[in-house]
């Protein structure tokens, strides 16, 4: 594995780590697989249109976010529902629009030369993500804990939640190439809750998260390597494995 490859996935593994730990507190565990999914049928039409895929995976993400967001405030249901409920059927349209072959790299992630254009957009991407979260986490746990309290503080809690659905829009853009559109959302959230079990405060578990997806990734991909296999599948598995290591610790 290259270098650059590695600066690049270990910079999307901090963004996924730190945006998973709110994730995982505002029970969103397992809108990340369903919010992934909306990308595949982006990637098909930009095949389609001879476009970069990541263009069409952002541009359908990015909606796909707005689209929750604006349903948040008019359903009685909570996100995880929304994302689930809207985006399911994303799989399944995706999966039409696209060769056997490529719906497999889509799916699994896949290793390869990067472009300079993707090494920008990764390597800007994360640094949004990063930033986004070590600015705005007091104003995220706030509003995590009492809406009011951060709307007395002066938080304004509807735009910083569209924000947070958008980064989360990213960091599962940025994830694409190495994990898929199937197995992105488990890099989100396996690292964030290794993180919940061994921490005591927030810091504690950011670093963990970051640092447990970040060793994940390297691990499953440089096995992808050696192996000949994707590079999702084993990424995945490393972070499992990490995870499962933390039942063997005993909760205080």
């Amino acid at each position: 594995m290259s270098t650059e490859s590695l600066l690049l996935s270990s910079a999307m593994a901090v963004a996924a780590g730190l945006v998973g730990c709110f994730a995982v507190m505002r029970r969103m565990a397992l809108a990340g697989d369903a919010l992934s999914h909306v990308a595949l049928p982006g990637i098909g039409v930009a095949f389609a249109l001879k476009i970069h895929p990541v263009v069409g995976a952002v541009a359908m993400l990015f909606f796909g976010a707005l689209l929750v967001w604006s349903f948040e405030d008019r359903s009685r249901l909570g996100t995880e529902t929304l994302v689930g409920v809207v985006f399911s059927t994303a799989l399944a349209l995706g999966s039409i629009m696209m060769s056997d072959e490529r719906l497999i790299d889509t799916l699994l992630g896949q290793a390869g030369a990067i472009s300079p254009a993707e090494a920008v957009f990764g390597l800007a991407g994360a640094g949004l993500v990063i930033a986004f979260v070590i600015i705005r986490k007091h104003a995220l746990v706030v509003s995590l804990v009492s809406p009011d309290i951060a709307r007395t503080a002066g938080v304004n809690v509807r735009l910083l939640n569209l924000l947070y659905l958008q980064m989360f829009a990213l960091t599962v853009a940025l994830g694409l190439r190495y994990l898929g559109v199937l197995l992105m959302g488990s890099l989100i959230i396996i690292p964030a809750a290794t993180a919940k079990r061994l921490s005591n405060n927030l810091n504690q578990m950011l670093s963990i998260a970051a640092v447990s997806a970040v060793i994940a990734t390297v691990a499953g991909s440089a096995a992808a390597y050696w192996l000949g296999r994707e590079t999702g599948p084993l990424i995945v598995i490393a972070a499992a494995a990490g995870f499962l290591l933390t039942l063997f610790r005993s909760q205080r």
